[in-house]
């Protein structure tokens, strides 16, 4: 039989702070006393009216992570639980970023006793009213992109340089280097220090222990120009009642063409190679995507957030060998994996070439056709067939009457298309090298020629053009 654990907290500092229920319980109580660590400003007052206590200290010097200490501590309390009732004592409140608690309220019986929590001699020493809207993160887990920088910021567990610097690095993504923040160590307490930095120099504060916690102020406006819940709000604004005429004029159908437009000028700033320009287009083509989301928001049918839990459910149920026990150890037994997963999901399809989208350009779907149907053995052998296959075409061009031609010429691109998956090389992508080089060679014969190209005869021209040839190759 497990016996309930009873969890108290030691309140934020000194003794004056612990609560009178907690103060007797501790002064009369025969059950053992575990303290999650002895270094509180409390424990050595206690010590001193007589109490006796069991640290847990040492099982920090034991692990390298946080993680593990928790663990540990879980099990040897319920253990020890198991022989008789037993008291946990924890800085602060036991439900305030107290990780083992929860994990022990999870596992067994608990009791939770009072205790004051740092957080209300924080918002004291800090002179912020917590409703303006805050939020308590741990230094040790921190995710960057899940702090509110609009708001009030509290990070516990700045306990050393190394952890400051850990956590100014990645405050740094988001907030100004000079952004001013504040170190409060023993809060309501006679020892109470609060040091207020820039933040570029957060980890070169002498002063850090397990008391003290991190406040970031709210970051100016411009910092929240980089968040995502900015964009989303200037998004409906510009389709909102006083927004933008044409924005809100917009629809599904209307900003087909603009996705199409956007989405190739990336690719043409990823082939130049250009990252602010890739950046500039990425976030084109975002703005496309946030419309489509706002449109959908306006009509009450789904919104950016449908959007993206969408796509993260996909994410995660494709990747079984990332977020599963499935295994993958090559990319090809990954893309294996995703197309037997899609499958199953698709259940409505029944031909093997469902899904090829009409409306992406003719050669991308040409070699997409030609990958699914080689996957059940139609195709040649070997590139010769292929090529052999583009001779019969263009003969049968030749010969084809008026009203065919469009037709056979159809089925040359297509063979050239198969040959290309044959030897590895993209159509789309060699098509567009081609329009590319044939742009920068008649650019160059504009530049050369000492008349308007259209005043020049086709020798003339033509001389140009191997001249535009020559100097590309050198």
């Amino acid at each position: 039989m497990t016996h309930p654990i009873t969890i108290v907290g030691l309140g934020a500092g000194e003794i004056g702070q612990l609560p009178l229920g907690v103060y007797r319980l501790l002064k009369s109580t025969d059950q053992p006393i575990y303290l999650r660590t002895a270094e509180h400003p409390v424990v050595s007052e206690l010590e001193a009216e007589g109490m006796k206590f069991t640290s847990l200290d040492a099982i920090y010097e034991k692990h390298d992570t946080f993680e593990a200490v928790y663990e540990e501590i879980v099990e040897m309390l319920i253990v020890h639980a198991e022989k008789g009732p037993v008291i946990y004592a924890v800085p602060g409140h036991p439900l305030v970023a107290e990780s083992a608690v929860q994990q022990l309220i999870a596992r067994t019986e608990t009791i939770i006793g009072g205790g004051q929590s740092f957080l209300d001699p924080m918002f004291t020493a800090l002179k912020v009213d917590p409703i303006e809207g805050f939020q308590l993160l741990d230094a040790t887990s921190l995710d960057i992109d899940e702090a509110e920088i609009g708001q009030h910021v509290l990070i516990g567990q700045v306990y050393d340089a190394l952890v400051a610097g850990d956590v100014k690095v990645m405050l740094m993504e988001r907030y100004p280097d000079e952004h001013p923040v504040k170190l409060v160590t023993a809060a309501g307490t006679s020892f109470e220090q609060v040091v207020e930095v820039p933040l570029y120099e957060l980890d070169r504060v002498s002063e850090l222990s397990n008391l003290t916690t991190l406040y970031v102020p709210p970051a100016p406006p411009e910092s929240a120009e980089r968040d995502f819940a900015t964009l989303k709000r200037i998004i409906a604004t510009l389709r909102g009642e006083n927004g933008c005429p044409w924005d809100k004029e917009q629809t599904h159908v209307s900003l087909k063409r603009h996705l199409i437009e956007e989405a190739y000028e990336l690719l043409e700033a990823i082939d130049l190679e250009d990252d602010e320009l890739i950046v500039e287009e990425l976030g084109d083509v975002l703005l496309q995507v946030m419309l489509h989301a706002q449109i959908g928001a306006d009509e009450g049918y789904f919104d950016i957030r449908d959007v993206i839990g969408t796509l993260s459910e996909k994410m995660i149920r494709r990747h079984p060998h990332v977020f599963g026990d499935a295994h993958a150890d090559s990319s090809e037994q990954v893309v294996e994996n995703w197309q037997r997963i899609k499958a199953e999901e698709k259940t409505e399809r029944t031909s093997l070439l469902d899904g090829i989208v009409k409306g992406q350009p003719a050669l991308m779907r040409a070699e997409q056709i030609q990958k699914k149907v080689a996957k059940v053995g139609f195709e040649w052998s070997d590139v010769e067939g292929a090529l052999e296959k583009v001779r019969e075409e263009i003969e049968e061009l030749l010969q084809a009457k008026e009203e065919e031609r469009l037709s056979e010429f159809g089925d040359i691109l297509f063979s050239l298309a198969i040959v290309g998956k044959y030897l590895g090389l993209s159509a789309e992508e060699a098509l567009q090298m081609t329009n590319d080089k044939f742009i920068r060679r008649f650019m160059r014969m504009e530049q050369l020629s000492d008349r308007p190209i259209g005043q020049l005869c086709l020798a003339e021209q033509d001389a140009l053009w191997n001249q535009a040839k020559q100097e590309e190759k050198k």
